[in-house]
């Protein structure tokens, strides 16, 4: 087993680095081009401002959305026992977006002046409205003991943000408006380093609770009977896989906007090429997967002269998988 699956992390590993630096290179602008590289002397002023400030940044956090949001994929998979489980079935991202909503549609109709802040207002109030969330689903989780009832609770709690979203777009302006859907689109364009030092570190978190999470994991695959005979603690367990899935999917999400079908693609990925459902491989090869995918993803949506949405190439992607999922299963 093990000389078959170390050198397909090999592998994926080889692709990580090149497509790390093929989506480095790639853009509306190749970055080798005549104008911004010197033959014997490298990039220009100018090629060099486009590396550091765009395309490496850019680049780090497709790395981080795409394992962050197939690892939250792969632990709700396991938590609620559901193929089609996904990073956000909890409701992070329609909290998430509930938030960017307050801030860019219902700020403007208050009269407040949030916007003039930025990208900074619009991930801050990301992270409160999956916060919020968060919060919501733990206090819920202590009184609810049956995994597919906290499913349903997740999944009413992300419909009601949904709606509240819905109230504010009815009542936005047209400019504020087209503010909130360029950000449901998501992009990975918008995470400057100041940024990307913030969701590093929120993913770091995450990738320890993730860590910490394989054990028990590997138990809940037996059921919660058999995983509570083994000594897993299920509603400690449970309520770490909320928040490392909240930090994980969240975060991401807060920063680059909503990122369709990688979270439950990819761990169907990762189990079938791996042909096991042991977390200590699946993880890391979700991440992994996860990873290579959506710097593919980037590497197309920026091969236009004007760049497609990051979720847009994603669910192209995505979606052919799950509907294999559904008529194979």
């Amino acid at each position: 087993m093990k000389n078959r699956i170390l050198p397909i992390f090999a592998a994926l590993l080889i692709c990580l680095a090149g497509l790390f630096a093929l989506n480095i290179c790639c853009g509306s602008v190749w970055l080798l081009s005549d104008g911004l590289w010197v033959k014997g002397e490298g990039l220009t002023q100018l090629g060099q401002q486009l590396f550091v400030n765009l395309r490496l940044p850019r680049a780090i956090t497709a790395v981080l959305a795409g394992a962050a949001l197939s690892v939250s994929g792969l632990m709700m998979q396991t938590l609620f026992r559901n193929p089609l489980a996904g990073p956000y079935i909890l409701g992070v991202s329609n909290g998430a977006g509930l938030g960017v909503a307050l801030v860019t549609m219902g700020s403007t109709m208050l009269g407040w002046h949030l916007l003039s802040m930025g990208q900074v207002a619009i991930a801050a109030a990301a992270v409160l409205g999956a916060l919020g969330v968060l919060l919501l689903v733990l206090a819920i989780a202590r009184k609810v003991r049956n995994n597919v009832s906290l499913l349903i609770v997740g999944m009413m709690i992300g419909s009601i943000a949904g709606a509240l979203v819905n109230l504010v777009q009815n009542f936005a302006n047209p400019d504020a408006l087209k503010l909130f859907i360029v950000w449901t689109l998501g992009s990975l364009s918008s995470v400057g380093w100041s940024e990307l030092l913030i969701l590093s570190i929120v993913m770091v978190v995450g990738a320890i609770l993730v860590v910490v999470l394989v054990k028990p994991l590997n138990g809940l695959l037996l059921g919660e009977n058999y995983a509570r005979a083994l000594g897993v603690n299920i509603e400690r367990t449970r309520t770490l896989i909320v928040i490392a899935t909240c930090l994980l999917a969240g975060g991401i999400t807060a920063f680059c906007g909503p990122i369709a079908f990688v979270g439950v693609a990819v761990p169907h990925i990762a189990r079938g090429i791996f042909q096991t459902s042991n977390h200590r491989i699946t993880a890391a090869a979700s991440a992994l997967i996860g990873a290579d995918l959506l710097l593919i993803c980037d590497i197309l949506c920026n091969a236009f002269t004007y760049p497609l949405p990051i979720s847009t190439m994603s669910a192209l992607f995505g979606a052919p998988i799950i509907i294999w999922i559904i008529i194979r299963k």
